[in-house]
């Protein structure tokens, strides 16, 4: 059961081990291609090996410092990439609700969609007056009060806790909320 909440929370890293993977393959297959139309005396398709490898060698000699510095860029970019890919945690917007007989996982947008509207009753809103993010470890309630109409952050924050400790998400979120300076009219 772990294995599977576990894949259902974190992103697979399928696409960047088959871009590796195609890499890898295209490079190889192009350096047999290489030196099998060298073994038999044939002139290179693209580029000589023996002369990559020498001006490899040779690297910053003949080659404008901006391109070199493009190309490194992009190098680092890619590596960046891959390596980010693989120590980082890669955690989906959901969330888990425990149950004795089995375990849900939910979209942080449901989780949204259900608090706002407990924020909205808790402040007698209207649906416009109310929006909720929830990420991991935070849930923030943006409310934009009806001008003239007094609304205790308090009781908005307290109705959002309620709601969030009955549907027990796991990890449980900090709530905050934001009240707008300027209202809503005649909401």
């Amino acid at each position: 059961m772990e294995e599977i909440l576990k894949r259902e929370t974190h992103s697979s890293r399928a696409v960047a081990s088959i871009i590796a993977a195609v890499l890898v393959i295209a490079l190889c297959v192009y350096a047999l291609l290489e030196t099998a139309v060298r073994a038999i005396g044939q002139p290179p398709w693209l580029v000589d090996p023996e002369t990559a490898a020498e001006q490899v060698v040779a690297l910053p000699n003949g080659v404008p410092p901006l391109l070199l510095g493009v190309m490194g860029a992009v190098l680092v970019m890619a590596g960046l990439f891959f390596f980010l890919t693989a120590v980082l945690p890669g955690r989906r917007a959901r969330h888990l609700l425990r149950d004795r007989r089995a375990a849900v996982v939910v979209d942080d947008e449901v989780i949204a969609s259900a608090l706002a509207r407990r924020a909205r009753v808790a402040a007698n809103l209207s649906q416009d007056q109310v929006m909720v993010t929830v990420s991991r470890q935070q849930v923030e309630v943006n409310v934009r009060p009806t001008s003239g109409v007094p609304l205790s952050p308090d009781a908005v924050r307290a109705a959002v806790r309620d709601e969030l400790r009955d549907m027990g998400p796991s990890p449980l979120p900090e709530v905050r909320v934001n009240v707008a300076a300027a209202g809503v009219i005649g909401a």
